[in-house]
């Protein structure tokens, strides 16, 4: 008499645990990159002189620009070749043209945008980094629930969720240190007392002499 028996779970390999390492590993690296992202930039903001910045957002953009160039296309031709991708992008393959390039024209706007934050921001630069982040998260659940039209039920927890981002913001926001606005030179102070200073003062003496 044959017994049948209920299948075991078979324990994860090693290597299926790369594999769910890796996409946590390159999150984790984008976080890092992106975060840095902004205070690095913000080094970049012009200086003023007699009240105008002395250069545009546009000025570090491009060279934003030459550092895409150099490491997406230099960088991923070269990857394409470790990993023994063809260089064929028409048939099949032109979904990597059309969104390629459709997602790298929003990742350029989202530069701009961001570079123009933290370069014309005066005391709001707080606000800049954390504002990107949580609205990216809550933007990207929007997108998903529109392209799933009506197919899916939304949690309302998704809804408590994107108010507790924006919480979450202010919270950051108010709470990341910062320095000291720079202090007036005591210089200022004493050359506008030096012309009151050297007028002579009219006394009954000298009026008499």
């Amino acid at each position: 008499m044959l017994i049948a028996r209920a299948p075991t779970a078979i324990p994860p390999t090693d290597g299926s645990m790369n594999k769910m390492l890796i996409p946590i590993l390159f999150a984790i690296g984008t976080a890092l990159f992106w975060g840095c992202y902004g205070p690095t930039i913000g080094n970049a903001q012009a200086p003023r002189i007699n009240g105008a910045p002395l250069w545009s957002p546009f000025k570090p953009y491009v060279f934003i620009g030459i550092a895409y160039l150099v490491i997406a296309i230099l960088g991923g031709l070269a990857m394409m070749g470790v990993k023994g991708d063809s260089f064929n992008f028409s048939g099949e393959h032109f979904a990597t043209v059309k969104w390629g390039f459709l997602a790298g024209c929003l990742g350029a706007f989202g530069a701009l945008c961001l570079t123009t934050a933290m370069m014309t921001s005066k005391g709001n630069a707080l606000l800049v980094m954390p504002i990107v982040f949580g609205g990216a998260v809550s933007v990207t659940a929007l997108v998903s629930v529109l392209r799933l039209g009506g197919h899916v039920q939304i949690s309302p927890v998704l809804w408590v969720g994107m108010a507790l981002t924006v919480v979450g913001v202010v919270i950051v926001a108010m709470n990341t240190p910062h320095g000291h606005a720079p202090t007036k030179p005591a210089t200022d102070a004493t050359e506008s007392a030096e012309p009151h200073a050297a007028v002579p003062v009219e006394t009954e003496d000298t009026q008499a002499s």
